[in-house]
């Protein structure tokens, strides 16, 4: 079996910015994001390979991360329509018969990267598919064994597309992110510590504690090394805070423990219908596989 593990708040926000017209219910309420997230629910469980299916969503837009650090993402900025419809989404995609993970005090990703290793390690499981284009996921790539899929542009990450696509092992993604940054979490980054540079180092040395704190010991040839080990030797508690922001969590506690309990086994009527037609929606009855 394949599991699919899917990141709903991502597939909430691209259905929304997507430049398909708005879609109102009959009560006046806005659920352009709901109806696309779905229609991409519907269509992805259209596929004979899709049988074990969880889908997880921030359902709150905060995490211990911001407790840890004033800068990290918050749902300040999101636009309030949007926000309004996080409820929903879950409870629709509940309504198709899908195992559905709200996160409050960890992230989507937090799950999706413990559900990735803890399936991964079953006889039963050929493959897990993170259905998430985010690059933090790219830390729990194992071979071709749990991979990444944007199925936006349909690209498949395996464990040579990540350090095709950041020039680092899996490993390092934590280590990348916290020099580089990450502008989506808000996450600055170590200043000189270029996604170029830093790809370099990481290749030879892996983590950030194993780089030499004095340049004159390195190995490898890099441009303004010496300035390079100075700035994080200064910022070096600010490093191992940022690397902690962009480290999964691996012990969400995931009530699933089997990869069989994940299995779907149809959509829950009259539940389902019940909603469609509440929000306007009857035409994705038309669409179900």
């Amino acid at each position: 079996m394949k599991i699919h593990l899917v990141d709903g708040t991502y597939e909430l926000f691209r259905a929304h910015y997507s430049p398909r017209p708005g879609r109102i219910t009959p009560d006046g309420r806005e659920i352009k994001a709901t109806h696309g997230m779905t229609q991409s629910l519907i269509a992805l469980l259209g596929q004979s390979e899709v049988t074990h299916v969880a889908v997880a969503f921030d359902t709150v837009i905060r995490s211990f991360r911001n407790d840890l650090f004033d800068g990290y993402k918050t749902g300040d900025g999101v636009e309030p329509a949007l926000l309004a419809q996080f409820p929903l989404a879950e409870r629709i995609t509940a309504a198709l018969g899908l195992t559905v993970w709200p996160m409050v005090e960890f992230e989507a990703d937090d799950a999706i990267g413990a559900a990735a290793v803890r399936f991964a390690a079953s006889p039963l499981v050929e493959q897990v598919v993170m259905c998430s284009p985010d690059k933090d996921l790219a830390q729990v790539v194992s071979g071709d064994r749990v991979v990444m899929l944007d199925r936006r542009k349909r690209e498949v990450i395996d464990e040579d597309g990540v350090v095709a696509k950041f020039g680092v092992s899996p490993p390092s993604i934590p280590d990348y992110l916290a020099l580089v940054g990450d502008s989506a979490d808000g996450i600055p980054g170590i200043r000189g510590w270029g996604a170029r540079t830093t790809a370099t180092v990481l290749t030879r040395y892996e983590s950030m504690d194993q780089i030499p704190t004095d340049a004159a010991d390195w190995d490898l040839s890099v441009r303004g090394a010496a300035n390079l080990v100075k700035v994080m030797t200064e910022q070096w508690d600010n490093a191992q805070l940022y690397r902690q922001l962009a480290t999964l969590r691996l012990d969400v506690p995931l009530p699933e423990t089997e990869p069989e309990q994940l299995r779907w086994k149809g959509v829950r009527q009259p539940e389902f219908a019940d909603l469609c037609q509440s929000l306007g929606l009857e035409s994705l009855l038309n669409r179900l596989p």
